[in-house]
């Protein structure tokens, strides 16, 4: 072989190489975030909406007292199911509407019709709901306002799953203010209060109340408690919150459940 011809076909190697086409890397999917933490990233676009969202305030009010007005009326599962389903309705459509318009001022910082449009769309999306909850709210307390007395109070004896889950739905959003007014942003990550403490207390306030008078109330109630004071220690110990978040939260969780036990049972 000539010296010449070596070069020459080194040459043709190389662009063999060249051209040839690289091996696709293979696909990996992403790490996936825990539970807990998927949990926690929710809550953190509830405690957002509400402390920079004025009308996702005006709408959590609105359904705090809705729930509180339950409370007085002779429900039935059927209509309760239609009071949670048009308050989830408003809220799902909230949300939506704060991470649309989010999402247009990152993409579009400008003034663009376009950008005008898609956050003109989403308010209806939100005015729809709220107009679907005035209609359901309507139907179910309008037939039933007119019969409402002081004897409505004796009813909810009967009714006592109905009066310990408001209470818990309520203590999960009084925390879900908390923590917002305290300028926090991680529900389930630490911070004033705890709201694991506050429903664990919560829970065995309600407990405490529905077995009142029981031949076994005192054990049940004392499990409760010790299994109250587990979650609050675990709390501790693992460092997400300090002593006082989570005494406050306990305290936040039991108040509440009592008072409206002691009101409304």
């Amino acid at each position: 072989m000539s010296r010449e011809e070596r070069p020459s076909r080194r040459s043709a190697a190389r662009r063999r190489l060249a051209r040839a086409e690289p091996e696709p890397i293979p696909w990996r999917p992403a790490p996936r975030a825990s539970i807990l933490r998927s949990f926690s990233h929710a809550f953190d676009g509830l405690v957002y909406s509400f402390r920079y969202q004025r009308n996702f305030r005006v709408h959590f009010s609105l359904a705090f007292l809705v729930l509180l007005a339950s409370l007085f009326f002779s429900l039935t599962r059927l209509e309760l199911l239609f009071i949670f389903g048009a308050i989830t309705f408003v809220f799902i459509a909230e949300l939506l509407n704060t991470a649309i318009e989010a999402l247009v001022d990152l993409v579009m910082p400008d003034d663009d019709p376009r950008a005008k449009v898609a956050k003109d769309v989403s308010a209806g999306a939100v005015l729809v709901a709220a107009m679907h909850a005035l209609v359901v709210a309507y139907f179910v307390f309008g037939t039933k306002a007119s019969g409402v007395s002081a004897s409505v109070f004796t009813s909810l004896r009967s009714s006592a799953s109905h009066l310990t889950f408001v209470a818990l739905i309520l203590v999960v959003l009084l925390v879900i203010v908390a923590k917002a007014l305290a300028g926090r942003t991680d529900l389930l990550s630490g911070g004033l209060p705890s709201g694991h403490a506050a429903v664990a207390f919560a829970g065995w306030a309600a407990i405490s109340f529905v077995l009142a008078g029981t031949p076994y109330q005192l054990l049940v109630s004392a499990v409760a408690f010790f299994m109250a004071g587990l979650t609050a220690q675990s709390r501790v110990q693992a460092g997400i919150h300090t002593t006082l978040e989570v005494a406050l939260g306990a305290l936040l969780g039991a108040t509440v459940t009592t008072l409206m036990f002691q009101l409304a049972y």
